[in-house]
């Protein structure tokens, strides 16, 4: 698990771009809302003058209400703009007072779903996979793995809130802690976030030591600092559980672990392999590789860009395969290495829908069915999900 750490505070920030005719930022309109989109977000139609209509990404909204929407990004040359729900017209069921004071039109950028109870949030998360894997993945909506999927809890946090085991703070202005507002530099002074946990820590130098355990198996880990982890204390254990069921490793089986971080899931594997059995952990981020090194003692730790690594791999088969990307995703030339090998099961652990689908699709494109599909809340009150899916050799290729 090698994901560059990106604070929950931190919206992403728009580029520069050139002007393209009349802005529309600050004019207001009333909207019906439309379904979620990828990204926290929620899609609405604006009417216009001449007729035409215009695409509207709208934040703290819900589908079916009837809001006043303000435009806080766009021009009347762009394709789409961004706005915000300002008023509540018809409100939705599931809409409730947000917990957070800095949750809101203007305010933080971290949290995307502070005024959605729970079980809609998780609700809004699940649409977003069926709806990806359906449009990128070639999936069909009536596919019960798509039809049927939730998004589950994970033990680790009150109510959605607490959660976050490690949190970076902006200087607010005259000092003190601040948070950005979404998909801006401006920092806001706060007194608290409510997602951290009371004792959360800020990125540092040196390393911390985590420990998990499934089972009656206990593994500690280094981590860097400023490294990788789960920052919610119930994900390594979630995750990890997750990916045993799915590949039900056994004694003797020869294992490629990529996108390996520190050796999570290296740890667990090597303990059902046993020593008949070979672990291959692949990780880019230096400092991670050489970290598992000492956290998995048992598994062949190689450091370097898992597409480069494997394209010099020997052309042995491998029995398993754990994918655990970045948010981009594996892509093609590390799926077509992947499937090169022949595993009989493969787990993709995925922290972005749109980059599991497509994904997903290649998979299929050389034989590989997804089998199955789990969904995990690892960061409530915000858009983000996680998802472990198991892609098995269909007959005809076996």
């Amino acid at each position: 698990m090698s994901r560059p750490q990106r604070p929950a505070h931190r919206g992403r920030r728009p580029r520069p771009k050139a002007s393209k005719g009349e802005s529309y930022v600050g004019r207001r309109f009333e909207v019906e809302v439309g379904p979620v989109a990828h990204g926290g977000h929620f899609v609405a139609r604006v009417p216009l003058e001449d007729g035409a209509s215009r695409v509207v990404f709208v934040r703290h909204a819900l589908p079916g209400e009837q809001v006043v929407v303000e435009i806080t990004e766009g021009t009347a040359g762009d394709r789409f703009w961004r706005g915000d729900a300002v008023s509540i017209a018809s409100a939705a069921p599931e809409r409730v007072v947000p917990p957070c004071p800095y949750a809101g039109p203007g305010l933080c950028g971290g949290c995307d779903f502070q005024h959605v109870a729970l079980s809609g949030q998780r609700e809004l998360k699940a649409a977003v996979l069926r709806e990806q894997l359906v449009r990128l993945g070639g999936l069909s909506a009536t596919d019960p793995l798509v039809a049927d999927l939730v998004v589950e809890a994970v033990p680790g946090d009150e109510d959605g809130l607490g959660w976050r085991t490690r949190q970076r703070y902006a200087t607010a202005p005259g000092g003190g802690r601040g948070m950005r507002k979404y998909r801006s530099h401006e920092v806001i002074p706060i007194s608290e976030c409510l997602i951290a946990s009371p004792d959360a820590r800020e990125p540092g130098a040196g390393t911390v030591v985590e420990t998990v355990e499934i089972g009656g198996a206990e593994h500690s880990f280094e981590v860097a600092a400023d490294g990788f982890w789960q920052v919610h204390p119930g994900a390594p254990a979630a995750l990890v559980s997750a990916v045993l069921s799915a590949l039900s490793p056994a004694p003797g089986d020869t294992v490629l672990d990529l996108y390996a971080g520190v050796g999570l899931f290296s740890a667990f594997l090597a303990d059902r392999v046993g020593p008949t059995g070979r672990v291959l952990a692949v990780e880019g981020d230096p400092t991670a590789s050489a970290l598992s090194v000492g956290n998995v003692v048992s598994a062949e730790v190689i450091a370097g860009d898992v597409a480069t690594v494997l394209r010099g791999l020997e052309e042995g088969p491998f029995d398993l395969v754990v994918l655990d990307p970045p948010r981009e995703g594996a892509r093609r030339p590390v799926v077509e290495a992947v499937v090169a090998r022949s595993p009989r099961k493969v787990a993709y652990v995925a922290c972005d829908p749109a980059a599991l689908a497509r994904d997903v699709a290649i998979f299929a494109d050389h034989g590989y069915r997804l089998s199955s599909l789990r969904a995990f809340d690892l960061f409530p009150m915000t858009h983000h999900v996680e998802a472990v899916a198991l892609l098995e050799m269909s007959d005809s290729r076996a």
